[in-house]
């Protein structure tokens, strides 16, 4: 489904005054993201590993950024960045992530991938949802609906680990927190909205050690980072319902301007989402009622 006029960073509205945090955001799509959001005039907090390479990337760009240390793989680091954190977020938006790695586990015993990809990204939110204003947008991919979850083996300790696998059910956990997140918002009466992002397939190096990067050489199936990461633009500023998932426009949301599209069918699923949420939970170590608007967090 073609949009009539494609949406581009120079449609982004006035952002002055706002608050946007990314994580992830020293290269890659977070980078372009962070720029075009610093561009148009929002206050823009670069979450990420390595700060000085950060400052070094934006160095020159118009716009205020600041930098704090965090990677979401680690949960005494997300702890760390949300307990230090004071003040609003108009916008989280969850970018860091990782794809097809070997297996390999955090200092918290978690398996590398789905931490970095989703349960970092839970706890991050979790912690800080009360002080979000506006959204938090979740970057997943069009590869969530080949995605399989095993509650009983959320974290890839008994099964045989595939690095792809892995990635693939990282990204549907992502859509399904989406949901559950949510229907929470929803029945608290909070304005906030969770909202999904997907590049489509941008030619970045995300995959670049992986044999799925096959792909990128056939740039007519592809988006330049530069479009991909308008997928997270329009997410994480455009007036759209909660839940909606926003993806290239063109055929299999692989390319394209951004759109509204629709989610795959394991991600709508009302009931797994909350039996994720609860296992994703006593994995981080929070109350299953960490997350929902009011609720101590822990």
């Amino acid at each position: 489904m073609s949009s009539m006029t494609s949406w581009t960073a120079n449609d982004l509205p006035d952002l002055t005054g706002r608050t946007v945090v990314i994580t992830g955001a020293g290269r890659g799509l977070g980078l372009i993201a962070a720029r075009e959001l610093a561009r148009a005039g929002a206050h823009v907090v670069l979450g990420v590993r390595d700060t000085d390479a950060a400052r070094r990337a934006v160095a020159g760009l118009p716009g205020a950024f600041d930098f704090r240390p965090l990677d979401v793989s680690d949960l005494t680091s997300v702890r760390a960045f949300a307990g230090a954190w004071s003040g609003d977020i108009d916008v989280l938006i969850n970018n860091a992530g990782v794809m097809d790695i070997p297996a390999a586990r955090t200092a918290d015993g978690l398996d590398l991938q789905t931490a970095t990809n989703y349960t970092g990204p839970f706890l991050l939110t979790t912690l800080l949802l009360d002080r979000i204003t506006d959204r938090v947008v979740h970057v997943t991919s069009e590869l969530h609906k080949q995605g399989r979850i095993d509650l009983a083996d959320l974290d890839w300790r008994t099964r045989k680990h595939n690095g792809m696998q892995a990635y693939q059910a990282s990204k549907l956990a992502v859509v399904l927190f989406s949901l559950e997140l949510q229907r929470r918002l929803t029945a608290a009466g909070s304005p906030v909205r969770s909202v999904l992002a997907s590049p489509g397939i941008a030619r970045t190096a995300l995959a670049a050690h992986s044999r799925s990067n096959v792909v990128n050489r056939f740039t007519f199936l592809t988006n330049t980072p530069e479009r991909g990461a308008l997928s997270l633009l329009y997410a994480a500023t455009r007036d759209v319902p909660g839940n909606s998932y926003v993806g290239p426009d063109g055929l299999g949301g692989f390319r394209g301007s951004p759109t509204v599209r629709r989610q795959g069918k394991s991600g709508l699923d009302p009931v797994m989402a909350g039996r994720l949420w609860d296992t994703t939970a006593g994995l981080v170590g929070v109350a299953s009622s960490a997350g929902s608007p009011n609720s101590p967090s822990q």
